[in-house]
This record gives C-alpha cells, sequence and structure tokens, in this order.
C-alpha cells in the first residue's frame, strides 16, 4: 500500500485557514489536509484527549478528527496489487493487510492486539522514561500501521500530544515541525527500525536495536533543537528589533506610508491597539491613521475583527523570512 506526497507551501496553508483555497485541485486538497493538520493540534493543545495519547482510543479519535476535516477524495487510496481504490474510514483500523517501503505491517487482524500491548508499554512510563521512549513509541506505532491511510500524522500529533503532556511544552513547540525540517534523514531512520536485527549483539527483539537506538539520538537531537531554536526565536528584544527592521526598509522604500512603525512599536509594546490611540500615536488625522492601518492591514501585519475592533499584530507567513527566519520547513513530511 502506497502513501501520498505531502509538501505544503506555508502561504499556501495561511491562505486555507482563511477560507482561501487554490482552483488547481491537487494543490487544495494539499492546503486542506494541512490544514486538517493544524486544527486537530490545536484541538490538542487545549486539552482536547481525554486519555493517553498512546491509548487506541485516542489514536482512534486523533485519526477521525483528522479525517473529518479531509474532502472525500482523500479518503480513499490505491492497492497497488489491484489497482482499485479502498475507502479510509475515519477513525477506524484498517480491515486490509498493507505493505509500507519493504516493511510488511501487522496483519489487519492483530492490529487491536498490538496496540493493547502498546499501550500496556507506554502508557504507565513516568516523565523521564516517557521522553526517552519517545523514538520507539513514534516508530512502533508507525510499525503497526493501524490505519489504511493517515498514519504518519497521527504518529506525529501523537507524539506532540505526549511531549506536551511531559514536558507541559504549551504548544509553544512541536516535534512535528523538527521532523519536517529533517525529512530525509527522518524517513531514513524510520526505514532502518523496520529492518530485522543483524546479530546476537543488536538486541533481543525482532527488530534492529542499533537502528532504534539511532533514531531515538535523532529524535531527542530534534525535539532540542526546536527548544534551542523557538527560545532564540522567540526573544522578545530580537523579535522587536526585526520587525521593526523590515517595517523601516518597508517605510523608506514608500511600501508603507510614514509612521507605520510607530503603530507596530506601539502593539509590540501594548499587545493590541485601540483606534482611538491612533491619531496620537500616528501624529496626524483620522484620515492619515486610517490610512496606515489599511497599508499595514494589507500587508497582513496587523489584523481586527472588525472595522472598530482594537488592532492586533499578526504573524503572517509571506513576512516569516523577515520576522521568524527559519521558522517554516521547506516542505512538510509525508
Amino acid at each position: 500500500m502506497l502513501g501520498r506526497r505531502h509538501e505544503h507551501q506555508p502561504v499556501d496553508i495561511e491562505r486555507a485557514l482563511k477560507g482561501d483555497y487554490s482552483g488547481d485541485a491537487t494543490k487544495r486538497n494539499l492546503q486542506l489536509e494541512a490544514q486538517a493538520h493544524i486544527r486537530v493540534q490545536r484541538w490538542i493543545d487545549d486539552a482536547g484527549l481525554a486519555a493517553p495519547a498512546t491509548s487506541a482510543s485516542s489514536l482512534r479519535t486523533i485519526h477521525r478528527r483528522f479525517c473529518e476535516y479531509l474532502p472525500p477524495e482523500l479518503l480513499s487510496i490505491e492497492d497497488p496489487l489491484t489497482r482499485s481504490y479502498l475507502p479510509v474510514v475515519a477513525g477506524e483500523f484498517r480491515m486490509h493487510d498493507v505493505v509500507v517501503g519493504q516493511h510488511l505491517a501487522v496483519s489487519a487482524g492483530a492490529v487491536p492486539r498490538f496496540l493493547r500491548r502498546f499501550e500496556e508499554a507506554y502508557a504507565p512510563l513516568g516523565k523521564t522514561e516517557t521522553i526517552l521512549a519517545m523514538a520507539a513509541m513514534h516508530h512502533r506505532m508507525l510499525w503497526i500501521h493501524p490505519f489504511l491511510d493517515g498514519n504518519g500524522r497521527v504518529a506525529r500529533l501523537m507524539s506532540h500530544a505526549t511531549l506536551m503532556h511531559s514536558l507541559e511544552t504549551g504548544g509553544l513547540w512541536s516535534i512535528a515541525r523538527g521532523l519536517a525540517r529533517n525529512v530525509v534523514a527522518y524517513k531514513a531512520h524510520l526505514s532502518a527500525c523496520d529492518q530485522p536485527r543483524r546479530n546476537d549483539l543488536d538486541g533481543r527483539g525482532q527488530l534492529s536495536e542499533e537502528n532504534l537506538a539511532d533514531f531515538t539520538q535523532f529524535f531527542l537531537s530534534t525535539c532540542l533543537d526546536q527548544v534551542t531554536f523557538m527560545e532564540r526565536l522567540m526573544q522578545p528584544d530580537r523579535l522587536r528589533a526585526r520587525i521593526l527592521q523590515w517595517a523601516d526598509l518597508e517605510v523608506r522604500t514608500n511600501a508603507l506610508p510614514h509612521r507605520a512603525q510607530s503603530v507596530l512599536e506601539a502593539l509590540l509594546y501594548r499587545g493590541e491597539l485601540p483606534r482611538a490611540d491612533l491619531p496620537g500615536i500616528v501624529g496626524t488625522g483620522d484620515r492619515q491613521s486610517r490610512r496606515v492601518v489599511t497599508a499595514l492591514a494589507d500587508t497582513g501585519a496587523v489584523i481586527s475583527e472588525s472595522s472598530r475592533a482594537p488592532l492586533k499584530l499578526a504573524f503572517p507567513a509571506k513576512l516569516a523570512s523577515q520576522w521568524m527566519p527559519g521558522l517554516f520547513p521547506e516542505q512538510v513530511a509525508s
């Protein structure tokens, strides 16, 4: 059973979240898929899971929620042997045997039994044990391959939820982003972990322990990289300097009206800005202040719920390379 490639551009994803979809059917479907992932991750961040992420019930819930956001054309997958299309049922374990790359997944009838053992092994672990076991948990879930399609998404969302609970990340960073930025190495490690043990020194189980240890080092290093990256990226002084430097350049090249920097600086300091305060900040009348706000809104730098609501700072994808360089990966893992 072959999976699909999932490549998205951040700007396209942002447009999808605003309901602006591409006219190209393939790109539109990819937008919807990325949108579904973001919505489920937000739901997880809001404490949506009632049971540990490693439980069969949570895995089914994550899969069901993800699939419910997808169009019908993304809820089927082609069997490479028969060339027929099989339906992907939201939240339901597969009823067919599958081959993923060189890996023959466990039989469909054995999936519930393997997931019970999966939950027994990982759900009771303490915080430190959970962190150390994260890579093994991630790979083993994919190795079982409980769903006909969408297992990669479910595995990354499961890992995100588990790390958020264990480390109390608050959703400030996500392992899914780190894995997407290292997608080639990520897939190579997963494939290596599917290999049988080489000899008597390579563990005692069916699969290679050395390859799993390598993946564990890669996985935890990726987590640390994401923590360090977000810590550096979100330092208030540096973030403020990058945003104001961008605004100054836009004003000097006449892309933004004069005093636009003042509005952004006030937003960075205050969080939100009542419209009644704008003339005083801009130093001109209402008409000029509205012109500044319109120009900033056109760039996506500021947003508001209505024409009278306070202004808030936005972080549009098209400005990420200047405001938060390195934030987005070039592609998203499939």
